[in-house]
């Protein structure tokens, strides 16, 4: 079932989320509803915030050549446990920031260690686009925004932009 993806600025953005104790049927079907959401909308990443719930749970699907086959990968509790001291920098944006993109410099090599829905705990080195988005959506877990960090005057004017596009998506809908 697709879920509605929540805009910035949005208070449950800027929470962190609580750790997954046990896993459930009811996180399992989290999990698939956030890969068809996210599949639609369409992205590479997807944090449970974003679909407004405050729960460590993470989805990404970085295979975007044509004819390859997708690897949707569902983290809960995902966390960043090595990361290089070399950086990359991407042009980044976020299903709760539509149209708004930006330079965010990260590590480029990321070690990740989390849980998948079988309760089973992956440990894996990504790099490339695939760390990039992992280091992005677990910042969503800490309530944190590709836009934060950006330079105060930058992300003022996205946040700006996207209270104008809020209200006017309401006024749409009215």
């Amino acid at each position: 079932m697709k879920r509605p993806i929540i805009l910035h600025p949005d208070p449950r953005l800027k929470k962190a989320s609580e750790p997954v104790a046990d896993l459930s049927d009811e996180l399992r079907a989290l999990a698939k509803d956030m890969l068809e959401t996210m599949y639609d909308a369409p992205g590479i990443g997807l944090a449970a915030p974003q679909v407004g719930l405050l729960t460590r749970l993470i989805v990404l699907d970085c295979v975007k050549a044509e004819g390859e086959k997708p690897r949707p990968l569902i983290m809960f509790n995902p966390e960043v446990i090595a990361s290089s001291d070399e950086t990359n920098v991407y042009e980044e944006g976020c299903l709760s920031i539509p149209e708004q993109f930006a330079d965010v410099t990260r590590p480029a090599e990321v070690e990740v260690r989390w849980m998948d829905e079988n309760g089973v705990e992956h440990t894996e080195g990504m790099d490339g686009l695939w760390a990039t988005c992992v280091q992005h959506e677990i910042d969503h877990l800490e309530g944190k925004l590709f836009i934060d960090y950006l330079k105060p005057l930058k992300r003022q004017m996205i946040t700006r932009k996207m209270v104008k596009f809020k209200r006017e998506k309401a006024r749409d809908k009215a």
